[in-house]
């Protein structure tokens, strides 16, 4: 596995994008530490919010 920048139980900010439909920006947790894909490392995070999971690129979080 390669070099994350984030840690499994950390809270970050993330803001969305063009990939994602609806409201899905704010605070989540790190929840899972995954393989790179495309020279870039990836999440599992949980929502604060409403607990939803999703898959994330690193470049698309934010430290909080």
């Amino acid at each position: 596995m390669g070099f994350h920048k984030f840690k499994i139980g950390q809270s970050v900010h993330f803001s969305g994008g063009p990939r994602y439909s609806g409201n899905v920006q704010g605070m989540y947790k790190i929840v899972r530490l995954l393989p790179s894909s495309e020279f870039e490392s990836q999440y599992r995070i949980q929502s604060v919010r409403d607990r939803h999971e999703r898959v994330v690129r690193e470049s698309e979080l934010e430290p909080s």
